[in-house]
């Protein structure tokens, strides 16, 4: 097209610059999985939760895994998520958290793929759809026992209401109410205060089932409440399936207290090298100016690629020479770093922007927010290599070329 003839003949995509990118280890998520049902007990099932691309990770290669680790469920956030592990060899039981449009429900049937019931409506909808398309759809109800987001409302005054909107939904035609489940708001903090509230909304949702079950003459195959820290400390939550999110991917005081390993490393490389004298300012604004004579180098990691704006000046990367300061404001495609006292860090060296020897969890503390979003906001212009037993197995570059 371009007279470029000897690129036009390429078949697999490849990317011309190594620039940045993300190193997935799926032994971390086999190493992972294994101690989680370790710590459960085999009679409890595994819904693992892949919803944003795996929180970054990506999606396919972790439910791949999971499924030949024998996990029970996945988790996703919307149909599409669905329909891509779907489309990618995921054969496993998958249940969408979020809404699906009714015109969808024929794809869900299609594909038996699960869905989360949040309101009537919703199941009125669903159940219209289902028998239009002479199909029956697989769902499991969602109780709002204090998280006050999605789900039939059954706290205080109204038990009786939401109970009866959940027993419609179990006599509803061509709905297969497998499950059953709630989501716990507070039990990943501590204090007190936060466990009774856990406490609280525990109790209710067993309350809710035990009415529920009496009233319509069903037992859901699935209960299921326990998200991460319920996952690591409260058993008494577990019923029939765990769904932890986080935890899965070893970060944060849960992880680290079952001694999980991290599954993400971000790293990038040095491209330039300068020298600039006392008294320049760095970067847009000049929040920084040199003390000194500084070797300062430029690495391809910017607020595009997932590097929070807010940690400009503040945050260190790792060489093999030790930690190293970033300097000035973090630009969209780069940043700079201080590299005066590393010597042997040259253009094209390796740079751990977090991992192994530089936990992601300082970066978030660093930042004011979670591992999750950190995780979660790596750009897909960031490759993906995925290393199992050891070696790359895979890469993924999630730009269209």
């Amino acid at each position: 097209m371009f007279g470029c003839k000897a690129y036009e003949k390429r078949i697999e995509m490849k990317s011309t610059l190594k620039r940045t990118w993300a190193e997935i280890n799926l032994d971390a998520i086999e190493y992972n999985y294994k101690k989680i049902k370790e710590h459960i007990g085999e009679n409890v099932k595994f819904a693992g939760i892949v919803k944003a691309d795996a929180y970054g990770h990506g999606s396919v290669k972790v439910g791949a895994k999971l499924q030949e680790l024998g996990a029970d469920y996945l988790a996703v956030s919307s149909i599409d998520e669905a329909m891509e592990l779907r489309f990618n060899g995921i054969t496993m039981p998958i249940l969408i958290l979020g809404h699906t449009p009714r015109e969808q429900v024929d794809r869900l049937i299609c594909f038996n793929i699960t869905q989360a019931v949040t309101c009537e409506a919703k199941a009125l909808e669903y159940s219209a759809e289902a028998v239009k398309c002479k199909g029956t759809l697989k769902i499991h109800i969602k109780v709002d026992t204090g998280m006050s987001r999605l789900g039939y409302l059954c706290e205080g005054e109204h038990f009786e209401h939401g109970i009866e909107g959940i027993v419609n939904v179990c006599k509803l035609s061509n709905l297969d109410a497998e499950g059953i489940f709630t989501h716990f708001a507070v039990s990943d903090e501590d204090g007190e205060e936060c466990k009774e509230y856990t406490d609280h909304q525990l109790e209710l949702f067993k309350a809710v089932i035990t009415e529920v079950e009496k009233k319509s003459g069903k037992a859901f195959l699935l209960h299921h409440c326990a998200n991460t820290g319920a996952t690591v400390n409260r058993p008494d939550s577990y019923m029939d399936m765990v769904r932890p999110g986080l935890l899965l991917y070893g970060y944060g005081e849960f992880a680290k207290a079952l001694g999980l390993k991290p599954v993400m490393s971000m790293k990038t490389t040095v491209s330039t090298i300068k020298v600039y004298p006392k008294g320049t300012k760095i970067s847009y604004g000049g929040i920084y100016t040199t003390t000194g004579k500084t070797r300062m180098g430029v690495v391809p990691y910017g607020y595009a690629d997932g590097f929070m704006r807010c940690l400009s000046n503040k945050y260190s990367f790792m060489t093999e020479e030790g930690a190293v300061r970033q300097r000035g404001r973090i630009c969209m495609d780069m940043c700079m770093i201080d590299l005066t006292d590393k010597f042997s860090i040259d253009v094209g060296s390796e740079i751990e922007i977090f991992g192994e020897n530089n936990p992601i969890e300082a970066m978030a503390e660093m930042a004011g927010t979670i591992p999750y979003e950190l995780v979660c906001a790596v750009s897909k212009r960031v490759h993906r290599i995925y290393i199992e037993n050891g070696e790359v197995v895979d890469k993924e570059l999630m730009l269209r070329m």
